[in-house]
Formats: C-alpha cells, sequence, structure tokens
C-alpha cells in the first residue's frame, strides 16, 4: 500500500486549514481521514470524489483569493488524487491517464505547479508501466520547460527519471548522461531532493555496468555506500547494498557481492513494497548466475522473484527477464534441452527486451546451442548479440560477443 494519496490529501487539508474532522464532515470521521492519510486505507472512486468536492467547498489554499475554485479546479483535485490513488495501488496505466488529465486541466487554469507535477506523476507512471517510449516524449516536454531550468530540484527528478526511462530502453550512452547532469546537481537540501539523488546514483551506476564501465561504477557505488548512516531508513540502505552487490559480482569480487547482497535481503521488506523486493531477487539471481554462483541460495532468489512477480503484476519485459533467469540457471546446471525451450521462446518475444538484454538472450543462446553441437545456429545467435550489444552502445559486451564468435 503506497502514501502518494495519503501525503497530497493531507497536503490539500492542510493548505485549507481544515482539521480531519471538518475534511470528512457528516461523511467521514476523523478517524477514517487520519487512515486515509497514513496509507491505512484505499479510498473508493466515490470517496475521492467526495472529498474533492469537500476541499473544492473549502477555502482555497491561496489566501485572499476572492472568486471561489473553479468546477475545472474541483475536477483537476479530484483527477490527480485519482493519479495519486493508481500510484499507490499500481495502477500506472490508470495512473498515468489521471495525471496527464489533470495536466491538461492545470495547463488550461495557467496553474504550472500542478501542470509539472502531474505531467511527471504521468511520465513515471507510463515508465512503470513499461511504455518507455512515452515517458521519454513527455520528460524531454518537462526538461524543456522553463520551471524545471529554473529549478535545480525539479531537474534533479527530471533527469533522474530521464536516465532511468533511457536505461529501460537500453540506450545506455543517454542514460549514462541524464544520470550525470543529475549527480552534479546534487543532493539538494529535501527528503525528495536526497532521495531523487540517490535513485541517479543508482541509475548511473547500472548504466556504466551495463555498458562495461565497471571502475567508474565501482567508484559511484562507494559514495552510495558512504551515504548510509544510523538514520538511513532500512529500504533506502538495502537498495544501496543492493547495488553495491550487483557491481562487486560483476567485478569478480564474489565475497563482498555476497555480503552485500545479504544485507539488501536483511533489510529490504516485501511488505514495505513487493514491487521492488520482486526486481531485488531478479537482480541478486542475475549477477549470481552471471557469476556462476549456482546454489540453493540463488535457487531461493529466482522463485521468489517468479513469486512476487506474479503478484505485482510484471511488464511482459518483466516476465521475459524472469525466464531469462530459469534458462540461466539450466544452463549452468547443464540442463541443454531445458535451457534452449525458455531461451527460443524468449528470443520470439525479443523486440519487448531493451537491445542489452536482447543482447544476453542471444549470447546465453549462442552458448546453449554451442555445447548442444548446433554450431551455424550458435554463429547466428552470437551475430545477434554482437549486434544488439553495440546498438546498446555496450561495447565491452559486444567485444564479448565477437570472442565468441570469433572460433565459430
Amino acid at each position: 500500500m503506497g502514501s502518494s494519496f495519503g501525503e497530497r490529501l493531507k497536503q490539500e487539508r492542510l493548505s485549507r486549514n481544515l482539521s480531519q474532522g471538518e475534511l470528512g464532515g457528516e461523511l467521514y470521521s476523523a478517524s477514517y481521514i487520519s487512515l486515509l492519510e497514513n496509507a491505512h486505507r484505499e479510498p473508493t472512486t466515490e470517496i475521492i470524489g467526495q472529498l474533492a468536492l469537500q476541499l473544492h467547498l473549502a477555502p482555497p489554499p491561496i489566501a485572499g483569493r476572492p472568486e471561489p475554485a473553479s468546477p475545472e479546479t474541483s475536477d483537476g483535485l479530484r483527477l490527480s488524487l485519482c493519479a495519486r490513488q493508481s500510484w499507490d495501488t499500481r495502477d500506472y496505466s490508470g495512473a498515468a491517464a489521471s495525471a496527464l488529465s489533470a495536466a491538461e486541466l492545470a495547463s488550461a487554469g495557467k496553474d504550472s505547479v500542478s501542470w509539472w507535477n502531474m505531467t511527471f506523476l504521468a511520465a513515471n507512471s507510463l515508465l512503470r508501466n513499461g511504455e518507455h517510449e512515452s515517458a521519454v516524449t513527455i520528460l524531454k516536454t518537462l526538461l524543456a520547460d522553463p520551471l524545471t531550468a529554473g529549478s535545480d530540484a525539479l531537474s534533479l527528478r527530471a533527469h533522474q527519471v530521464m536516465a532511468a526511462a533511457m536505461l529501460a530502453q537500453g540506450s545506455l550512452t543517454e542514460s549514462i548522461t541524464h544520470a550525470t547532469l543529475a549527480v552534479e546537481i546534487g543532493s539538494g537540501d529535501s527528503a525528495e531532493e536526497f532521495s531523487a539523488y540517490l535513485m541517479a546514483l543508482q541509475t548511473l551506476v547500472g548504466a556504466l555496468t551495463e555498458a562495461g564501465r565497471l571502475n567508474e561504477a565501482w567508484a559511484h557505488t562507494l559514495t552510495l555506500a558512504e551515504s548510509i548512516t544510523s538514520d538511513t531508513p532500512s529500504q533506502v540502505a538495502g537498495e544501496i547494498h543492493w547495488v553495491v552487490g550487483n557491481v562487486a559480482f560483476l567485478r569478480n569480487d564474489t565475497r563482498t557481492g555476497l555480503e552485500h547482497h545479504s544485507k539488501a535481503a536483511r533489510l529490504l521488506s516485501p511488505t514495505a513494497d513487493l514491487s521492488r523486493w520482486a526486481q531485488f531477487n531478479k537482480a541478486t539471481a542475475w549477477v549470481r548466475l552471471a557469476a556462476g554462483v549456482v546454489e540453493p541460495a540463488t535457487l531461493q532468489a529466482i522463485e521468489r522473484s517468479e513469486l512476487a512477480h506474479s503478484v505485482v503484476g510484471a511488464t511482459s519485459a518483466e516476465v521475459l527477464e524472469v525466464s531469462m533467469l530459469r534458462a540461466r540457471w539450466h544452463y549452468l546446471n547443464g540442463e541443454l534441452t531445458q535451457a534452449l525451450e525458455l531461451l527460443s521462446a524468449i528470443e520470439r518475444d525479443q523486440d519487448q527486451l531493451a537491445p542489452h538484454i536482447a543482447g544476453d538472450t542471444a549470447l546465453l543462446l549462442g552458448d546453449t546451442l554451442r555445447d548442444s553441437g548446433r554450431l551455424p545456429e550458435a554463429r547466428a545467435a552470437y551475430q545477434r548479440a554482437h549486434d544488439r550489444f553495440t546498438q546498446a552502445g555496450a561495447l565491452d559486451r559486444a567485444a564479448v560477443a565477437a570472442d565468441h564468435l570469433a572460433p565459430l
């Protein structure tokens, strides 16, 4: 259960100097409003509409404004609350639709701040929903807006999400550029800015790692590790240990990788954020397998990832990536027939994957075909891997594919 809706509801209530009882009126108790604001209850669409009406009838947030809020303002408030609630319940398609409608109303009403916030939420929602190109298009609009250019805090957030979108697309060079710009802005003074800064660092590490620039990635992981203090929330600290462990594994420092992933597993909670927990288990299984660590803990991470993704609702790309874990597990255990069956199915849908992930699929398929004695098919798979890595800008991995191709 998320807190975005509750935080927005509280913000709107306080801006109008309303108590929880006054907002609830005759319909909802003060304790129920408290439960909503603290994300302990999920409101229905009807409740959201009624609360928006209650807020609309209250004094406006801008002190001294003589005219009452327009119906468009009330509808915009309702849509923004609906967008936040859809985000909290992981209905990212609904969140994007409501946020874009709210942004359109805010633009018509010349409310640039609300327009920015709703447009940003729409871009995030599209990204979470796997609609990377649409997210990038919206983020380009945000980055070109004067409001963004005039604020380090907004620039930081926009560049950070653009970096994540580019990474999801497999555009590694562009991801590194935007993540670097976000990191260079700095951590800011607010908790929100610091959170965006840490996310930008993590994205930068991820993009550098995918591009094969492990020494640069490791330098940034050390910065991440140094940011952990006794006041760091468990979820945040867990994600940092996750990233540090990933890079350590890829640098062939298995001991450090296991150490940090063990800490991450203790700190990350499926009840706090099941989606991130699913992603962590997918990532830890991925790097363990890449390092050749075939042990019960690796299989457990694969099974946890499969289960968690089935609960939260995975995108088509995530389903393929989790299937890829199973295929690599079969390959490392010498179960070539099972690996080939999975990899062939993934390869048929490779256009749903980012180029560097599709490159990994083709590279493993080449290895499996080679070990099965099917050399012409292996050669074709290695060539596809080389081309996909080159497209993504992962030149070190393209060189690996070329090395596999050369003997054939």
